[in-house]
């Protein structure tokens, strides 16, 4: 850890989803987040260079990442869809969760052999016990209907005023029973994150 990071907490869990309604789907989804709880170097101030955070949270990025990808078995050929996020306790900023963007989007590429596709995500101010839901998509094609999701997570008593939650998902395939048409996963052709 730097001065500028010092991580608090780190929750790590797995959805498995077995089955939706209808028939029975032949294939389990599982889903994996971690988020870990940080002190914000910046709370209750303005700071106008925020940028030797963003640095400094590129290792937080690749353990994080490992950590998730292990949750789901440790192969990155697994991995279907990602997705992050941020929730700044009340004495931050908006901007303070823009920091997780780069340490936390190139973390997981680089961890799944250089991933295609931007990282969506989403960051609120928010108080203890908030939760938030992480937009997800297709890892190598963002058009790829199917994988089109969200995950609702929190850390329960967190994040304090003077913390920020920073959060990764994901997931090992499509939404259950998907049938609403567009891009297939096996239709990906032109390899430019987009199709």
């Amino acid at each position: 850890m730097t001065d500028l990071i010092e991580i608090r907490r780190i929750q790590t869990s797995v959805e498995e989803i077995f089955h939706e309604f209808g028939p029975l789907p032949g294939r389990t989804e599982r889903i994996a987040s971690v988020c870990a709880v940080l002190t914000n170097p910046y709370a209750g101030r303005y700071e106008p260079d925020i940028m030797p955070m963003m640095e400094a949270l590129k290792p937080a990025g690749l353990e994080m990442a490992t950590r998730c990808l292990n949750a789901l078995g440790g192969d990155p050929a697994t991995v279907e869809g990602y997705g992050k996020g941020a929730i700044i306790g009340s004495a931050g900023e908006l901007e303070h969760g823009a920091l997780w963007h780069v340490p936390g989007g190139y973390a997981m590429r680089e961890i799944l052999g250089n991933a295609k596709a931007i990282v969506p995500s989403t960051k609120k101010v928010a108080g203890p016990g908030a939760r938030i839901d992480i937009p997800v998509t297709h890892v190598n094609a963002a058009y790829v209907r199917s994988h089109f999701g969200a995950v609702e997570i929190g850390v329960p008593g967190s994040p304090q005023a003077d913390e920020m939650v920073l959060i990764l998902v994901m997931t090992t395939g499509a939404r259950i029973h998907e049938r609403v048409g567009g891009l297939r996963a096996d239709q990906i052709s032109v390899w430019d994150g987009q199709r």
